[in-house]
């Protein structure tokens, strides 16, 4: 039975990383260890569960199977264990979180920042990706998104105001070109866009006014996947960026840029922390989510 629990859950590591490298890191185990618990537990079930290849493993459709369900079960153990010790007088655990860079600086830290230093036994793993993370699948405790992008079945909570977006220029650009007055000017444009780190593709520029909405899909010569990159290019003049109004509300009081379609820019629903509503949250969890709430 020990064997079999060792082996599922070295299974299960695999799976989840598809490296043998990484689960032996994870695990703190050789891979050679690995490879043989591998084989032994495909031996007694008497078919494969991993297809591997020089560069990457993946599951067979038995092996995927079995992951759907074995893998909760050792998660759940993970989050009780997490639980326990976090009973002790001060709570403790590792806490990862998948955020926007702009929500991971506007509201993680601010508050990460005055929390921590109470809390020494509570380490924080924030990454910073724009892409709708699963955070079942990727092992994160939670998320942080725009209300309106989070998964149904998850647990939510507003941690942020209302955002709003900002068309800025740098007067240079705007020395030799018209002021675009209609979302579909900006076609005629340089624009700078935002570029999807995993899919490779631009987020559209959406627009809403007098209940209009409009999606527009701008071109130029530069894109980032960083909003400060895309901020320091306005300045330059290289053309507008499409930014959180936040970021450039200093630049257009200096007059280092201006704002046009201001009008076209409604607010909308800012951010939400959002977790699995079958999950148990942790202390440590528990005392971040509540400062987060605090601060909304």
């Amino acid at each position: 039975m020990r064997e079999n629990l060792t082996d599922l859950l070295s299974f299960a590591t695999v799976a989840q990383e598809g490296s043998f490298t990484r689960a032996a890191t994870r695990l703190g185990v050789t891979q050679s260890a690995l490879s043989h618990a591998l084989k032994g537990l495909e031996a007694r079930l008497g078919q494969p569960l991993l297809n591997r290849s020089t560069r990457s493993v993946s599951t067979t459709e038995a092996g995927e199977r079995l992951l759907r369900i074995v893998a909760p079960q050792f998660e759940q153990i993970e989050v009780e264990l997490a639980a326990l010790t976090g009973m002790r007088d001060k709570p403790a655990g590792n806490l990862r979180i998948t955020a926007p860079e702009h929500a991971a600086e506007t509201i993680l830290w601010p508050v990460l920042a005055t929390l921590l230093p109470d809390y020494p036994d509570i380490h924080v793993e924030v990454v910073t990706e724009q892409s709708l993370t699963d955070i079942v699948a990727e092992r994160f405790d939670a998320g942080v998104r725009i209300g309106e992008h989070v998964e149904k079945d998850m647990v939510v909570a507003r941690i942020g105001p209302p955002l709003r977006m900002a068309i800025v220029g740098a007067p240079t650009y705007f020395a030799d070109r018209p002021r675009p007055n209609h979302p579909e000017d900006l076609t005629r444009h340089r624009c700078i866009n935002l570029r999807r780190p995993t899919r490779g593709g631009v987020f559209p520029w959406e627009f809403e006014r007098d209940g209009q909405e409009l999606a527009v899909r701008v071109e130029g010569q530069v894109a980032f996947t960083n909003l400060h990159l895309i901020r320091s290019a306005a300045l330059s003049g290289i053309g507008l960026a499409y930014l959180p109004e936040d970021l450039v509300e200093g630049p257009v009081a200096q007059g280092k840029l201006v704002r046009v379609l201001e009008d076209w820019c409604a607010p909308f629903p800012g951010y939400h922390l959002y977790y699995p509503s079958r999950r148990q949250p942790t202390p440590a969890f528990t005392i971040l989510a509540e400062a987060l709430r605090r601060r909304a």
